[in-house]
């Protein structure tokens, strides 16, 4: 049946109002998560004082998004206070003095900055659809729309004000462009590619990987477009260079510099310095680093390589996480491959599963595989945008399990609006391929009963999507077995535990809690000083801990990791009473714990 262009777009908006609607009714009883605890602070500073003292590992513009209604409220910073005075980067203490403690109401920041996030959220989603749409036609464009609106992962962090949403966003758009650029190869759409492609840089340092898969796919693309003989594939592969590298530096000069003059436009060159130097210390890139911070004309390119450099320690140098029973400092090959088979819906991969099957039945019909590699350069020419997005999907998947640094699925969100517009577009395609009427009944009586399955599955998980996991991980209420940190646990249901407290009159309890939020003003005089101990006679009465630290301190130690992994094992004795949210483990520790 066809769908006309009218009930597209009726559909398409409904689906769009429902992702947004769910994003914000979600959001309303969540506290304040780990990272906005640093990013709400550095956005305003941006915008309000244009200097970038605070958060430097991170582009700017997605916190000056959330930032920016933050301008229109009477709100105190704390510009005397040693975290913006003296500290390096002090961008965490910064947020606590800004957020709470400075006479501002945190509830109406936490608000307002996260509502443009949900924005773009929304306008991911559309340009999603859009996409997908002139692919592979309304229907296909719809059932990708309707994997994003529906995407536990995407209503976790959509609603957040974090940078990984804006990734995901720069990824999609900038390849847009790119193939625009590649499929004619004219100064407006080398322009309109370069602009998008200088602010997609300006989003996530991660955005960095699309400029080698842009040249590689645009030599390939050069080469196999370019009649015969060699010399003419040549002469078209070089005259695709050339353009990209204008491209590149109509981005860096038109695009990053002016961003990053405007942000550091108040913060000195010998702040700038000398925080550059503490940083990145006295190695070789450290020096280039501050030197270039001390010429004027090159101030904003060193702001921006102070923190892609920062980035790239990060991603070497690793975090402590814990991940199914052990913790560890670095990285487990295994951990984005696991997190995403867990994290993504059930039904998702059997929707990915049926598209592969799809293809794997129609290739052995029309023996694709006897002449692999002559198909394969056709297929490339004829689906370039296809072809781009499979290399970046690799290239990131690749860079993610060979990096250091297990921050959970959010870091590979990009390739979640790749495998959308695989599975819709690949499904309209295959699916008419198929000859006999019964089979293909069946597999789009099957896919409905998939998508159906997806859809539920999301709205049960409501309002708790950040600690979503599939039924392999024996669903959310046991994904902190797995793994926590923003998998599950960051931060989120602080504001419940006040509920919860409240609502059982409780008069004292001891938090451990793991977030950007503060006990201390959810909880006030009913906040016990002084952290959970490994000692259990010194616990007695009312617990709250956070997954995280429950689960890394309960846990095994990977040999050489030389932190305590048991402070908490005695816990294993004791039942909780409840959970704020999933997150929080409630006890009460009445007496000594049972045989």
């Amino acid at each position: 049946m066809k769908l006309s262009n009218k009930a597209t777009n009726i559909i398409a908006i409904l689906l769009l109002g429902a992702c947004f609607l769910t994003a914000f009714l979600s959001s309303r009883n969540m506290s304040l998560t780990m990272d906005e605890k640093a990013h709400i602070p550095s956005g305003y500073s941006y915008l309000a004082f244009r200097d970038y003292r605070l958060n430097p590992e991170h582009p700017p513009l997605a916190k000056d998004l959330a930032a920016l209604p933050l301008l229109f409220l009477d709100l105190n910073f704390p510009l005397e206070h040693k975290s913006w005075t003296q500290d390096v980067n002090g961008q965490w203490d910064a947020g606590y003095e800004f957020i709470f403690n400075s006479g501002n109401n945190p509830d109406q920041i936490i608000f307002w900055t996260r509502l443009p996030m949900m924005i773009l959220l929304v306008f991911l989603g559309w340009f999603l659809f859009f996409w997908s749409r002139k692919l592979g036609g309304n229907k296909a464009g719809l059932m990708a729309l309707a994997l994003f609106s529906f995407s536990p992962t995407f209503l976790a962090h959509g609603r957040l004000v974090t940078t990984d949403v804006a990734a995901a966003l720069g990824f999609l758009i900038s390849a847009y462009f790119w193939v625009k650029f590649l499929k004619n190869p004219v100064f407006k759409n080398i322009f309109i590619a370069a602009i998008i492609l200088g602010i997609a840089l300006c989003l996530k340092f991660s955005l960095i990987l699309v400029l080698p898969c842009f040249a590689f796919v645009t030599i390939i693309y050069a080469y196999f477009t370019a009649g015969k003989p060699f010399k003419n594939k040549l002469k078209n592969v070089l005259s695709y260079c050339g353009k990209s590298i204008i491209a590149g530096i109509i981005a860096l000069v038109v695009v990053i510099w002016p961003i990053y003059q405007f942000h550091i436009s108040n913060y000195s060159a010998e702040r700038q310095v000398s925080d550059t130097q503490h940083i990145l210390g006295d190695k070789l890139p450290g020096k280039i680093t501050a030197k270039a911070a001390s010429i004027p004309v090159l101030r904003p390119f060193a702001q921006y390589a102070l923190g892609l450099l920062m980035a790239t320690q990060r991603v070497a140098g690793g975090n402590t996480v814990y991940f199914m029973g052990q913790v560890n400092n670095q990285a487990w090959k295994e951990y984005f491959p696991m997190m995403y088979l867990l994290k993504a819906p059930l039904a998702l991969h059997f929707l990915t599963l049926i598209v592969l099957g799809l293809f794997l039945l129609g290739a052995e019909k029309h023996k694709f595989f006897r002449k692999f590699f002559a198909r394969l350069w056709r297929w490339t020419k004829e689906h370039i945008a296809e072809f781009l997005l499979f290399i970046i999907f690799l290239v990131y998947w690749l860079t993610s399990i060979k990096g250091n640094l297990n921050i959970g699925v959010r870091h590979i969100l990009p390739v979640f609006p790749i495998i959308y517009i695989f599975i819709s577009v690949g499904f309209f395609r295959l699916k008419d391929k198929i000859k006999k009427r019964e089979a293909k009944i069946a597999f789009c009586v099957l896919t409905m009963i998939l998508m159906a399955w997806y859809i539920a599955s999301s709205l049960m998980t409501f309002p708790h999507y950040l600690s979503y996991y599939n039924e392999l991980a024996g669903g959310t209420k046991n994904g902190y077995q797995y793994a926590v940190d923003s998998n599950y646990d960051w931060g989120q249901d602080l504001k419940r535990l006040a509920d919860f407290v409240e609502e059982n009159n409780i008069q004292k309890i001891k938090v451990d809690y793991f977030g950007g939020d503060s006990p201390s003003f959810r909880l006030a005089d009913k906040l016990t000083e002084g952290a959970i101990t490994k000692n259990p006679e010194e616990n007695k009465g009312w617990l709250a801990i956070s997954a995280t630290f429950l689960q890394e301190r309960r846990a095994i130690a990977i040999p050489g990791f030389e932190q305590d992994t048991t402070a908490l094992e005695w816990l294993n004795d004791f039942e909780p009473v409840s959970r704020a949210g999933y997150s929080i483990f409630i006890y009460n520790i009445k007496t000594k714990a049972p045989l």
